[in-house]
């Protein structure tokens, strides 16, 4: 949002004088403050997550109302209180709410979802699995080829930390491929060309061919559809929190939790089941706003 600030920056600081810094400090920070308060949550009140492993809050994010509506209206009701987190997968993600898992006996497989509380998907490119990340899950792509949310429950991610080498080798998987194209279509076809300028000791003309060759290949990889590069606010928090990139596009995040982190790390290493559900209940004691 920092953008709607641009043109507005430059005449500001015409009128402050340079060597006043103290006054042109104050007027970054501001401008800094009203950009942060443009990505605030407004709608939404915070949320809190009583477990019996401690406490977490969370918001609901304004861009995916849907969901973020839905879930509110659930935690007003009462909906989650008593419930497990039933499924558990250290290094992925705690899931509960299951309206079968409240009360129920140690050792029963539970979790089953609802069809009557299913939402279209808000797939959004800046909302990702980072740690933390409120999302909801669904059936799979052969039953629900839409992709729709099984919002009778709710997972938080706990997900690892990635390497920068990783992320980069994310993007070189799609990127190198389009980019070896291009110079198997645009450069090799004057290789030929290149090994008799250089046979010859042209090196200016070598020199001069080869730049072009080049500048082309460059010049269409630019503009080449399907590229891919994650986004900035994606790769900091994957290297540092953590995440799951590969749920990223495929299940709805409506929110995320922005205290009691550490609380998703307790109950992701309690011990499991065969059906991943923890040998000691993992209570969802209430949900409600603040």
């Amino acid at each position: 949002m920092m953008c709607q600030y641009q043109k507005v920056i430059p005449d500001l600081f015409r009128f402050i004088d340079n060597s006043n810094f103290m006054i042109r400090n104050i007027l970054i920070l501001t401008l800094i403050a009203m950009s942060w308060q443009t990505h605030a949550q407004t709608n939404y009140p915070t949320i809190v997550i009583e477990t019996n492993y401690g406490t977490m809050k969370a918001v609901l994010y304004d861009d995916t109302p849907r969901h973020s509506n839905h879930y509110l209206n659930l935690i007003k009701e009462g909906y989650f209180d008593g419930t497990l987190f039933h499924r558990v997968v250290k290094d992925f993600v705690i899931q509960g709410g299951a309206q079968d898992s409240r009360n129920a006996p140690a050792g029963v497989q539970i979790g089953g979802g609802r069809t009557d509380m299913e939402l279209m998907p808000e797939f959004r490119e800046y909302r990702f699995h980072k740690k933390g990340a409120l999302a909801a899950p669904r059936k799979g792509d052969d039953q629900n080829p839409q992709k729709k949310s099984d919002a009778s429950q709710f997972y938080i991610v706990q997900g690892r930390v990635y390497t920068q080498g990783r992320l980069d080798s994310m993007e070189m998987a799609v990127n190198v491929p389009i980019k070896n194209e291009i110079i198997r279509t645009h450069y090799l076809p004057h290789k030929e060309e290149l090994d008799q300028l250089k046979a010859a000791n042209d090196a200016v003309g070598f020199n001069a061919l080869l730049d072009s060759l080049l500048n082309e290949v460059d010049s269409l990889y630019e503009i080449a559809p399907g590229k891919f590069f994650l986004p900035e606010e994606l790769k900091e928090a994957y290297t540092t929190l953590g995440g799951i990139d590969r749920l990223d596009g495929e299940y709805t995040v409506f929110g995320e939790v922005t205290e009691g982190l550490e609380v998703i790390d307790k109950i992701a290493a309690l011990p499991v089941d065969g059906n991943s559900r923890p040998e000691t209940d993992a209570k969802i004691i209430k949900v409600y706003t603040e």
